[in-house]
């Protein structure tokens, strides 16, 4: 099967079974959102959503965060993975807002990979989510899935080579969605252990699946 041919067959299964995908993190405004998503490195959407509320309701905003310590903010963050690197990060990333952007999230790659705990990853999701932007962030359910299902080739073996790999074949418009189908299969179908092949609307289609058979 041809690259061309797999996208579309795929893109096309996606937008039949999941015409609706999005982040399953919690948040009301951009600021929630960075926050949100810096503390799910590493950690479950589920995880974040469970303290975040606290957080939120005491910090709202840039300017509330970058007013406390790293030492306060660990207190409600305190069972996600590394809290205190998270802690320091936060404070330290509403702090740059506050002096930097007028408490406001930028809107670039180029800027937001600037703030504390914000990597291209984080500045995809942002970017993508936030702005309406074609960004492709590539977690491990993003980079394991795609090389499953052979959208990326082996020698795609950094984040950053697939995510180049796949903005070279999805539209543009879908990339923001795409991002969500990748993260939302990987998440509950093609799970690292034990992958529910059997219950998979692209058995027949993904690469390894068809090698399986083999």
């Amino acid at each position: 099967m041809r690259k061309k041919e797999l996208y579309d067959r795929v893109i096309a299964y996606f937008e039949q079974a999941m015409p609706v995908a999005e982040t399953e993190l919690h948040y009301e405004d951009p600021f929630q959102l960075l926050v949100a998503v810096i503390l799910s490195a590493q950690c479950t959407d589920k995880r974040v959503n469970m303290i975040t509320p606290a957080l939120f309701r005491d910090f709202p905003t840039a300017e509330a965060m970058a007013a406390t310590t790293p030492d306060v903010v660990y207190e409600y963050i305190r069972s996600v993975s590394y809290p205190n690197n998270k802690a320091k990060h936060l404070v330290g990333m509403a702090q740059m807002l506050v002096r930097d952007y007028e408490g406001q999230v930028p809107d670039t790659l180029e800027e937001l990979v600037k703030l504390p705990g914000v990597g291209r990853k984080t500045a995809n999701v942002i970017q993508s989510v936030v702005f309406h932007k074609a960004a492709m962030a590539v977690d491990t359910h993003v980079f394991r899935v795609s090389h499953r299902i052979g959208l990326v080739p082996g020698t795609c073996t950094t984040p950053l080579a697939t995510e180049k790999y796949l903005t070279r074949y999805i539209p543009e418009a879908l990339i923001p969605k795409a991002h969500h189908w990748l993260i939302l299969h990987g998440r509950y179908v093609c799970t690292a252990r034990n992958p529910k092949c059997d219950k998979c609307g692209l058995n027949g289609i993904c690469q390894a699946s068809l090698k399986a058979k083999i």
